[in-house]
């Protein structure tokens, strides 16, 4: 690919970057107080290469079989997971990922924990502990994933006992029909609670392209945005 994609890249994360400072400041937090986690589904794994290059670290993907086969040829990025992850591909996405955000059962931190006991064993990955974000179901649909609110306090016990996960924090996807700004402001709350049971901070995974004002203003740590950094995806 030529220059002219990773100079669009550098204006996009340029634009999205003072979209979250800008938010920052009008809610009175610190700039560099909110990270940005680029979502490159369904772009081709040389955007990440091109990512990488300017400085991006870190992204997230949705699909199993297509943040493999990335992260086998930009082995240099950490590809997070957000996306529903079925439990039989438990023991892929260990031997992958960075880092799990969509982590929403009791049976998925099980075999997650099994994975990654698998993939150190194996030799596919040398760091001990997958860090994991409780995927919290704002509207109680299994549809669309997550964890129901009465259910957290279980599943956060879970993640906190396994051997090599760690608890790192609360990820919320507002329902289409719904006040974005009041379920962020519940997540935070319910990170707060969590904050509490364990001694120490959670993380609160929230926010996109279009809701990213409000999740900064709710105190989210983190914003996945995916087309506003690597523009419409690609038509297949």
């Amino acid at each position: 690919m030529s220059d002219t994609r990773t100079d669009e890249l550098r204006a996009n994360l340029a634009a999205v970057r003072e979209r979250i400072d800008a938010a920052a400041r009008a809610a009175r937090r610190e700039e560099n107080q909110v990270r940005l986690l680029p979502v490159t589904k369904f772009h081709p794994a040389e955007d990440l290469a091109h990512l990488l290059e300017l400085g991006v670290t870190d992204v997230a993907e949705n699909r199993e079989q297509e943040a493999r086969g990335k992260a086998a040829v930009v082995p240099g990025i950490r590809i997070h997971m957000i996306g529903q992850i079925q439990s039989k591909k438990a023991n892929s996405v260990a031997r992958w990922a960075a880092g799990v955000q969509s982590l929403d059962s009791v049976a998925l931190a099980h075999g997650l924990d099994r994975g990654m006991a698998l993939a150190l064993e194996r030799g596919d990955r040398t760091s001990e502990v997958l860090p994991c974000h409780l995927q919290l179901s704002a509207d109680g649909d299994p549809e669309r994933g997550g964890v129901i609110e009465k259910d957290l306090d279980e599943l956060a016990d879970v993640v906190e006992a396994a051997e090599h996960l760690h608890l790192a924090g609360l990820m919320v996807v507002p329902p289409l029909d719904s006040r974005p700004a009041d379920i962020f402001a519940r997540a935070r709350e319910l990170c707060e609670h969590l904050e509490e049971r364990f001694g120490r901070r959670m993380e609160l995974s929230a926010g996109m392209s279009g809701d990213l004002e409000h999740a900064v203003a709710a105190g989210s740590d983190i914003v996945r945005v995916g087309t506003g950094v690597l523009g419409s995806r690609p038509v297949a």
